[in-house]
């Protein structure tokens, strides 16, 4: 890694630096958290998403909440509360579907 313009000695000292701060993993995870992206690759977004991991107690909460939103969506008829239920229908059918992968083994 010699730039050449550095004595031996402390391009020695420069590099014995560097390597312990690639070694710091907090200090790593700060500064990726501190650059600035404009749009998130696409293909990091799906791989996260495939590799979601819900819990049972956020699969639990998702589905009560679906059905206290289906209840009231046929009760009131309201449209912002059907498109509500609309959104997180979703969701919680591809938590419940993640978690009982989890649990098969699959």
């Amino acid at each position: 890694m010699s730039i050449g313009r550095l004595p031996d000695h402390e391009q020695r000292i420069l590099d014995e630096m560097e390597r312990a701060l690639r070694r710091d993993r907090r200090l790593d995870r700060r500064l990726r958290t501190l650059r600035v992206r404009r749009r998130p690759d696409p293909a990091l977004v799906l791989a996260r998403l495939a590799g979601y991991r819900p819990r049972v107690w956020t699969a639990m909460v998702l589905f009560a909440v679906s059905v206290g939103l289906l209840v009231a969506g046929i009760v009131t008829s309201e449209p912002g509360v059907i498109w509500a239920f609309a959104a997180l229908c979703p969701l919680t059918l591809y938590a419940t579907f993640r978690l009982m992968c989890r649990w098969c083994g699959t």
